[in-house]
């Protein structure tokens, strides 16, 4: 009795068991799928997209994330828990104009390393809590890294936090329109936006290299041409 009720439980559990790990990896799949589009082609891919992409159906990405603000929190969670840390890491450095500095390179590499995140870190989503959330811890441990910057005498006493907006999407712009064209013209932008924000006599490291002139004429024709269709 007592093996045949173990076997008639386990075989219950089976199927159970069964379509949890389908569900699980019909969700890593979305995931990597969304990851990949959105690192290059940006936050404008459709839903559709992702699903063709991951190889499943709209229902069954439906019933994974109800909504594309809950798929772009999934895809970037771990994107925006490096956001925060960057700005914890600058805090924590003696220096607070070389902590502000440092921020501001490693905020415009993280665009530049996807840029769908270059998307996310322009764009506002009301509906995705927890991505939101870090944002505003974000944002605060940046006010607290201006006023210590200022402090020194070497961060202009006129620069705002929206400075570090218009700064982001200007690199999300140089980014998208460069590609791979140009991919490195992104640290000459941050340079000549760093003098701008610093004080007279600021010591700073040399302006990077501008692009040569045939990997931006390259760039002009890259984006001459029709995006491609996202449905």
């Amino acid at each position: 009795m007592t093996s045949t009720a173990a076997h008639d439980e386990t075989a219950g559990q089976a199927p159970e068991t069964g379509l949890r790990a389908d569900a699980e990896r019909n969700r890593d799949r979305i995931l990597a799928a969304a990851r990949r589009l959105y690192a290059t082609e940006g936050l404008g891919v459709s839903m559709a997209s992702v699903a063709r992409e991951a190889g499943v159906g709209k229902a069954t990405l439906s019933r994974r994330f109800a909504t594309r603000e809950d798929l772009i929190t999934a895809v970037f969670a771990d994107r925006m828990d490096a956001y925060a840390e960057a700005v914890t890491t600058a805090l924590a450095d003696p220096d607070p104009w070389h902590g502000f500095t440092g921020y501001i390179h490693a905020v415009c590499a993280m665009q530049a390393a996807d840029r769908g995140f270059a998307d996310v870190l322009t764009m506002t989503f009301p509906a995705a809590k927890a991505l939101e959330a870090r944002r505003a811890e974000s944002y605060n441990g940046f006010l607290e890294l201006i006023a210590r910057a200022k402090a020194t005498g070497h961060l202009r006493h006129d620069f705002t936090s929206q400075d570090l907006v218009i700064l982001l999407m200007a690199n999300a712009g140089v980014i998208n329109a460069t590609g791979d064209a140009a991919p490195d013209t992104w640290h000459r932008l941050v340079g000549h936006m760093l003098r701008s924000y610093a004080t007279p006599g600021t010591t700073l490291p040399p302006l990077p290299e501008a692009p040569a002139p045939t990997a931006l004429y390259r760039a002009m024709i890259r984006l001459a041409r029709p995006a491609p269709s996202t449905t």
